[in-house]
């Protein structure tokens, strides 16, 4: 059955591949661009099925809108991928206020806005697939990549709540952490503080050298993303957590494996704050 998508970010990379099978696959897709060339790229795809809409997700005034105007070219959105954002690379110390405050107002504020512009419509009708793009930096954290992790792990929060909050109405909720893929993110994409503080030259410089040196080359086929959501789009019982790519399913396990040795070492010392009156728990 046809169903009409909104995918935020479909100039490049992951989100113009999910576009591609999903049109191929006979769908409606609305996206979005932030140039009227990527525009008309993205309408010559499929001049009856894809529109595009202009739209940079920082304008937090202007997606509620967008999504009205692909509504009433497409009908109603049975399928959100919030795609777009970018990276920030940089040290904690070095990256400044006004960076972390435009990386938040992007990835994080952006996706919430698109989420709350189609979840009333997808509740009242019983049904809707929201996919939030994370990475695998909102589940394990990597030097340099702070304030971009922070993003990505406040997405990967706030979609695992949201999936138990709307599953009782038919909406289904994935978030999608994909590892690196042969994409421009770690390339022109990719925006980099200035290096000013010497002290972390001997860690940072050789990760920076080699991320500029491999952008585009990760193991992750995009287009192979794009045909792994769609099985989860299909699947009876999807997951609320979908990882991309074995270097993802790698990383995130070895992070993951080092917050539990801290919370297996300090267990006893944990036990030890409750108190002995007693007490009821969250949960």
């Amino acid at each position: 059955m046809s169903k009409t998508f909104l995918i935020t970010g479909v100039s490049t990379g992951l989100g113009l591949a999910v576009a591609r099978r999903a049109l191929a696959a006979g769908h409606r897709v609305a996206g979005t661009v932030r140039t009227e060339q990527h525009a008309a790229a993205f309408r010559a795809l499929d001049p009856q099925r894809a529109r595009a809409f202009l739209l940079d997700l920082a304008d937090t005034d202007r997606i509620e809108p967008a999504v009205r105007a692909a509504e009433a070219e497409l009908g109603p959105i049975d399928v959100l991928v919030a795609n777009a954002g970018y990276g920030l690379e940089g040290t904690f110390e070095e990256s400044s206020m006004a960076d972390l405050r435009r990386q938040f107002e992007v990835n994080v504020f952006g996706t919430v806005a698109t989420i709350k512009a189609v979840l009333p419509g997808m509740r009242e009708r019983r049904g809707g697939h929201i996919f939030v793009v994370t990475s695998m930096g909102g589940l394990t954290t990597f030097p340099g990549l702070a304030f971009y992790e922070g993003s990505k792990h406040a997405l990967e929060g706030i979609t695992d709540t949201l999936a138990q909050e709307v599953t009782q109405f038919g909406v289904r909720v994935t978030a999608v952490a994909p590892g690196a893929f042969k994409t421009d993110w770690a390339g022109r994409s990719l925006v980099r503080a200035p290096r000013s503080i010497a002290d972390y030259d001997a860690l940072f410089d050789p990760i920076r050298t080699r991320r500029q040196a491999l952008a585009g080359q990760g193991i992750g086929d995009p287009d192979r993303a794009g045909d792994a959501i769609l099985t989860v789009l299909d699947a009876e019982k999807p997951p609320v957590h979908l990882l991309l790519g074995s270097d993802a399913l790698r990383l995130v396990a070895a992070g993951r494996q080092r917050v539990q040795d801290d919370f297996d070492a300090w267990a006893e010392l944990s036990r030890s704050t409750d108190s002995t009156e007693g007490g009821v728990t969250v949960a």
